[in-house]
């Protein structure tokens, strides 16, 4: 009996010593530090969203981590309306990603990339589909019900091709050698993975949600900065 309660006992403290390490380490996410669960820029990029808070995401589809936060950052968003300009940035770091590129700016140029963006996401990380070349975007949109036609020209036309060249000219600037990361109003760098190596042992699914937090932190500073300015 005496050895029962002694284990007991011991499994009691272990649970709350590991709630207690989990507490601070949700605890610091609420309150981000330069250098920690951020980054402040040392080459600021300029910002073409005047009047608002520009934060930009940088991803791709085949990445595990940017489907774990797709959700996440599409409802933080949301949550901010108008306060925010948010835009997403598919990366091209090789090995066919360019072909999803063109997907992605496509369907945004036709409108249709709200509805498709989480059915992308879902073909690579829940049905293991290999979207690659031009021609498995193309089968693949047009099974959603994108109009084939339409689809073919708009992918080829100069203004994709502009976008394309505009994405990689972000993603130099940026200096992006990983995904997913977010920029906010060209001076900020945050990331899950960035707030896991500041809190060691917090899961990731933790770091994804304490992400909009350190988001919140920042787009609030660049607000109070603004005004400060004016």
């Amino acid at each position: 009996m005496h050895l029962m309660t002694n284990i007991k006992s011991q499994f009691l403290a272990v649970a709350i010593l590991v709630m207690s390490i989990s507490g601070l380490a949700q605890a610091s996410v609420t309150n981000p530090v330069a250098g920690k669960e951020y980054q402040v820029l040392s080459q600021p990029q300029l910002t073409d969203a005047p009047g608002k808070v520009e934060v930009i995401e940088f991803f791709f589809y085949s990445c595990p981590h940017c489907n774990l936060l797709d959700p996440v950052i599409t409802a933080w968003a949301k949550k901010q309306g108008n306060a925010i300009a948010f835009k997403r940035i598919h990366v091209n770091f090789g090995q066919g990603q360019q072909s999803l590129q063109r997907m992605y700016f496509t369907l945004e140029k036709m409108g249709q990339l709200e509805k498709l963006h989480p059915f992308i996401f879902a073909a690579f990380h829940k049905e293991h589909q290999f979207l690659r070349t031009d021609q498995d975007m193309q089968d693949f949109v047009t099974k959603n019900g994108v109009d084939k036609n339409e689809y073919l020209k708009i992918s080829k036309s100069f203004a994709i091709d502009s976008q394309l060249r505009r994405a990689q000219l972000l993603q130099d600037a940026y200096k992006v050698e990983d995904v997913p990361r977010l920029y906010v109003d060209g001076q900020y760098l945050t990331s899950p993975g960035q707030i896991m190596t500041a809190n060691p042992g917090m899961p990731e699914s933790t770091a994804t949600q304490g992400l909009t937090q350190v988001l919140d932190a920042l787009v609030a500073k660049v607000q109070k900065d603004k005004k400060l300015k004016k």
